[in-house]
């Protein structure tokens, strides 16, 4: 079993029954799920060379590379449950938001905000705006 594997079985995902009944909202929440489960291939395969990924209030990536030496930095995060509140999509545009809880009480609401590359069903992302606030208790 791969690092990958256990670390998807050690976090819980919760996603409202609507949100993949599109290839685009199903893309959105397995990118979501990649990101919290460290899977780093998935996410890679679904960005353009290009993404720019930007921070509300704090840092924009612009690249693949970039995108990829943050995700190396998240790898001793321990998330324990994702919950996706809502998934929505339509032509270029999709948005999903929700709760990230972490070992030790940590938790973030977000809300990620993407721009496809077609409006096609067949698409990657090309833009990510993540608005994230700390609702730890």
């Amino acid at each position: 079993m791969s690092e990958d594997n256990i670390r998807y079985e050690q976090v819980k995902i919760i996603c409202a029954e609507d949100c993949g009944n599109a290839p685009k909202k199903e893309l959105l929440r397995a990118f979501n799920v990649a990101f919290v489960s460290n899977d780093i291939g998935l996410i890679m395969e679904n960005i353009i060379e290009d993404i720019r990924w930007s921070f509300i209030g704090s840092d924009t990536l612009q690249g693949k590379d970039q995108v990829l030496r943050m995700l190396e930095k998240l790898m001793d995060k321990k998330p324990t449950e994702l919950v996706i509140s809502n998934i929505i999509t339509h032509g270029y545009s999709g948005s999903l938001n929700g709760i990230l809880n972490l070992e030790n009480n940590i938790s973030y609401a977000f809300c990620n905000i993407y721009r496809f590359n077609s409006s096609l069903n067949k698409t990657k992302i090309k833009e990510i705006t993540s608005f994230i606030i700390d609702i730890s208790k």
